[in-house]
């Protein structure tokens, strides 16, 4: 399963080789391959490679999000051509209540080019996953560039309108089953039970 990034945030096509992202059926969870141009802008943060690096969306930087339209909780994933990532649990638009989990993630790079693979256990998964987008950023200041796979139609954008990768509106369809066959179904997740009861209690 391959996806290319090939416009901006608001629809406009890129001016360089598109990002690429494919999904593939992993160990006991999905492996994320990206390929992408190096911008080498900004320079790398100051964490270590290998380790989560809260922050990194400021930073040279491929996101995948995956979604449950019906529950809105999400999975970002945030892979750095240094070497840093982030990973977030989000239940509801931009509602944070998991973050810097562990990753297995590796990365080669030359000048012009960087290939990375991270393994996405399925406990950090929310159930249900069945919508997907992802985005690509690098560059400084008025640089700033801000890449969607799936981007805000034209005739949506507002004056003014900024970059919003939680516009989770925009997202598109994912079918799994696709890649992991017909009759695989996710597995649960101890981590998304915990949240997920513990709104129960508050309710």
């Amino acid at each position: 399963m391959e996806f290319k990034i090939e416009h901006t945030w608001d629809s406009l096509p890129v001016s360089h080789e598109p990002v690429a992202i494919r999904l593939k059926s992993g160990d006991a969870g999905l492996l994320m391959e990206v390929s992408a141009p190096f911008f080498n802008d900004p320079p790398a943060p100051l964490g270590e490679p290998g380790e989560p690096f809260n922050g990194l969306w400021d930073y040279e930087v491929v996101e995948a999000f995956f979604l449950s339209e019906t529950t809105k909780q999400y999975l970002e994933v945030e892979l750095c051509p240094h070497g840093q990532h982030l990973l977030l649990l989000l239940s509801g638009r931009r509602k944070v209540w998991k973050q810097e989990l562990a990753l297995k993630f590796e990365v080669s790079r030359t000048e012009v080019k960087w290939e990375g693979r991270a393994h996405l256990p399925w406990s950090y998964f929310p159930p249900y996953i069945d919508k997907f987008n992802a985005f690509a950023i690098h560059g400084s200041e008025a640089k700033r560039t801000y890449e969607a796979l799936y981007p805000v139609p034209q005739h949506e954008i507002q004056k003014g309108q900024k970059p919003d990768f939680h516009r989770l509106e925009f997202f598109r369809q994912l079918n799994l089953k696709v890649l992991m066959g017909e009759d695989w179904k996710q597995p649960e997740s101890d981590l998304w039970m915990s949240v997920n009861e513990r709104n129960r209690t508050i309710k």
